[in-house]
């Protein structure tokens, strides 16, 4: 079920966070200008490192949220939030701080990784049930 539970929330993060970029970033192109960055079309070896990526975070969310005993949906909900304070968002505000990363664009990655999280905790709290 565990493995299950992780390939749904891969899948779904992929999806999700594929949808949410291709909504947000022209958004960030308009308010940076030249200075967005171009990511252009995915190439495909990208693609699949970016599910990849995804699936590491969802087997490590499943590692940790089942070492915890918060497999549940409200507990996963309150653990991904967790995480996205303690890790991504550290690590962004980071970038903005040292490496001059725009505040919309660490905004746009913050809000991908706390979609991300959310979504993986919903899923194996709902496989889990």
């Amino acid at each position: 079920m565990t493995v299950l539970a992780v390939a749904i929330a891969t899948v779904a993060a992929f999806v999700v966070s594929s949808v949410y970029y291709a909504l947000l970033t022209p958004l960030e192109q308009r308010v940076l200008g030249a200075a967005a960055p171009d990511r252009g079309k995915p190439h495909p070896a990208k693609a699949l490192a970016e599910l990849a990526r995804t699936a590491v975070l969802a087997a490590v969310m499943t590692w940790v949220a089942g070492r915890a005993g918060l497999l549940g949906l409200p507990e996963g909900l309150g653990l991904a939030a967790v995480l996205w304070l303690g890790f991504p968002l550290i690590l962004l505000t980071g970038s903005m701080l040292w490496e001059r990363v725009p505040l919309v664009t660490a905004a746009l990655h913050a809000g991908d990784w706390l979609l991300k999280l959310l979504l993986v905790a919903a899923v194996l709290g709902l496989v889990s049930a």
